[in-house]
């Protein structure tokens, strides 16, 4: 059976990176591998075994074009609207807390905040398949 441990995405500045997933999301960097070309930076925290894979390539000045093709990430939280007010009170610009409910049934409520490179996070309020 196979075991999803990481998701990777390209980040220009290590620093605002590693900055906005630690206040955003709690995480922190568990290993750091520099080569030449590019350095890996994979982050976690104890809610999961799952990281976050940041690669910075070196070199690299201009910012990454997402394209058309890249979702988002899912992370869930136990209190929606204390994290929506203390991501605002960060800066952090989160979007409006949505209430997913096709036909009247929630689905989930959630709200998408975008790091400093303009990936999506979605941020879940823990609840029916989202727990």
């Amino acid at each position: 059976m196979a075991k999803a441990i990481h998701s990777m995405i390209r980040v220009l500045d290590e620093e605002k990176s590693v900055a906005f997933y630690r206040d955003a999301f709690g995480l922190e960097v568990a290993d750091r591998l520099d080569f030449t070309d590019f350095t890996l930076v994979y982050l976690s925290n104890s809610e999961t075994a799952f990281e976050l894979e940041l690669t910075v390539n070196k070199g690299q000045s201009e910012p990454y074009d997402l394209g058309n093709g890249y979702g988002h990430l899912a992370v869930s939280v136990d209190n929606l609207e204390a994290e929506h007010a203390r991501f605002e009170a960060a800066g952090l610009a989160p979007r409006a807390i949505v209430e997913f409910a096709p036909d009247g049934k929630l689905v989930g409520k959630f709200f998408f905040v975008a790091d400093p490179d303009g990936y999506q996070i979605e941020v879940l309020e823990r609840s029916g398949r989202f727990l």
